[in-house]
């Protein structure tokens, strides 16, 4: 019976073998290729990258910074500081999922038949964009070895130092600042894949070394960055020229949605009653309000556009009878009833001109009139030359017209009208506290810049409501993913060793003295 069973085994595997032959060429299509060029991965990972942005920005940016507030008397209501642990999950999984696409793209363009080093500084640069995002969500991140399973077989990353990781973005942002200098006109970058820039690598060059100024700002105060402190002043000075940054807003970083195929919003797919359902914050539409903003001056937005009606402005904000208001954020669990939602953002399906829902400008990443209040905050502190009262009043109309390129207002007598104009004989303090405050409108929908800059330099001063938990404290981070803890347990332990403790009031590096 054993000697049967050898034979007809041996005949199994040769009939097996037989139909394997021939199995892969059956089922290749002759008429597509099979390689992958690296503007196939450029689409998507923008979009991708973005739209984590974008959401994140909504639930947790906004509400710890008090643009808005989803009322409810409810536990884990983010503008109370009162986090849950599940909420780390989204950008942590979305972002480092599709950090592949873009090393992929680099991968791509450095192999000889595609070489391409535009295609290549692209990629750093926005590798360098959504891990400054990481670090300063959470600390510590894996970065040196994250996403090396496929390819390496490492599941379980190293967390590197927040520090390192500044360290090489600098590396990276002035890899591809010279890789784009160096790039002939015959590599280019194709404008259908490219969403932000539609192929111009100029313009990437400005937002690569805008990005480094970005960075550079936030880790100056530190001791042992002194040798970055110079070279920031370097780009203002001896490196200029070699060290383009944006000079208008033509060149800000929008994904601009087009509403066509897959470029939908991310808030288009939110439920228009939740969309509506959350109300402005007092602190973000009374200063808008106070200030006499162009942004929701309805009447204007009428002339500027030339439509009819009493409900359109530019950022897509509902009065309410006729007014603008807010609701106090803080306020105590238990008494939302008596708060009703006062102004709030119009949802798509109301008949009006503008809202965000639909906006093409929500895809913000980085605009002109940030670097200008950059700028306006090192000439304060003496680092670069120049009046930062020049820099606070172009980043605020620059702020205004990449929204509304028809406003040409002079923009001291407008901040003048409302009592906002530059205190000249302010003390230091007040001139930090008038520039962040035109830099919070600024920064709004950039991700979570708003909330970076804050745990930064305390600015500007939000007021605080009775309801707040985490004793009041603003949170420094965003906690570890809970799986992180099993599925890496070893490196998730020597990031809180050498970090402190996984809580949301650890301070990151930069946030330390």
């Amino acid at each position: 019976m054993k000697k049967l069973i050898i034979p007809v085994v041996l005949l199994s595997a040769l009939a097996l073998q037989s139909c394997d032959k021939g199995f892969e060429e059956l089922n290749t299509d002759p008429t597509k290729t099979t390689k992958a060029f690296p503007e196939q991965f450029l689409a998507n990972a923008l979009m991708e990258s973005v739209e984590y942005n974008m959401i994140r920005n909504r639930n947790l940016n906004n509400e710890l910074m008090q643009v808005t507030v989803d009322i409810g008397d409810g536990d884990g209501k983010v503008f109370r500081y009162d986090f849950r642990r599940n909420w780390a999950d989204y950008q942590w999984n979305g972002h480092f999922t599709n950090m592949s696409n873009y090393k992929d793209m680099y991968d791509k363009a450095v192999e000889p038949l595609n070489y391409n080093r535009a295609y290549q500084a692209v990629s750093l640069i926005c590798q360098s964009w959504v891990y400054s995002i990481l670090t300063d969500t959470y600390g510590d991140i894996p970065y040196s070895e994250a996403t090396l399973g496929r390819d390496s077989l490492i599941l379980e990353p190293k967390f590197d130092a927040q520090k390192d990781i500044y360290v090489d973005i600098f590396k990276k942002l002035d890899s591809a600042n010279t890789l784009l200098r160096l790039s002939p006109s015959t590599e280019i970058i194709n404008a259908s894949a490219d969403l932000v820039y539609a192929g111009d690598k100029a313009k990437w060059r400005k937002f690569g070394n805008s990005l480094m100024l970005r960075l550079l700002l936030r880790v100056a105060h530190k001791p042992e960055m002194a040798e970055y402190v110079e070279k920031l002043k370097n780009m203002f000075s001896a490196e200029a020229s070699n060290y383009p940054i944006m000079t208008s807003n033509s060149d800000a970083a929008i994904l601009r949605w087009t509403g066509i195929d897959a470029y939908l919003s991310p808030y288009s797919r939110i439920r228009v009653q939740d969309f509506r359902a959350v109300s402005l914050a007092a602190f973000f539409i009374d200063y808008l309000r106070d200030s006499q903003d162009p942004r929701i001056d309805i009447s204007l937005y009428n002339t500027l556009y030339g439509t009819s009606g009493s409900s359109n402005n530019r950022w897509g904000i509902a009065p309410i009878s006729g007014n603008y208001a807010g609701i106090p954020s803080g306020y105590a669990q238990g008494s939302a009833g008596e708060y009703t939602r006062q102004s709030y953002f119009y949802s798509s399906d109301q008949t009006v001109a503008v809202t965000l829902q639909t906006e093409p400008m929500t895809g913000m990443m980085m605009n002109y009139a940030e670097i200008e209040f950059i700028k306006a905050e090192l000439a304060l502190k003496g680092i670069i030359s120049g009046d930062p009262k020049t820099y606070f009043y172009n980043g605020a109309k620059n702020s205004i017209t990449l929204w509304m390129p028809g406003w040409t207002n002079d923009i001291e007598a407008h901040l003048k009208a409302s009592d906002k104009e530059w205190n000249e004989s302010g003390s230091f303090e007040d001139k930090m506290e008038q520039i962040h405050m035109q830099k919070y409108l600024a920064l709004f929908l950039v991700d979570n810049q708003q909330w970076f800059e804050y745990r930064r330099t305390g600015y500007p001063k939000l007021p605080k409501g009775n309801g707040l938990r985490n004793n009041g404290e603003m949170p420094a981070r965003m906690y570890y993913p809970v799986y992180v803890q099993s599925s890496n347990p070893r490196n998730y332990r020597a990031a809180v060793e050498r970090q402190g403790s996984d809580d949301i009031n650890t301070k990151v590096w930069w946030q330390k003295p």
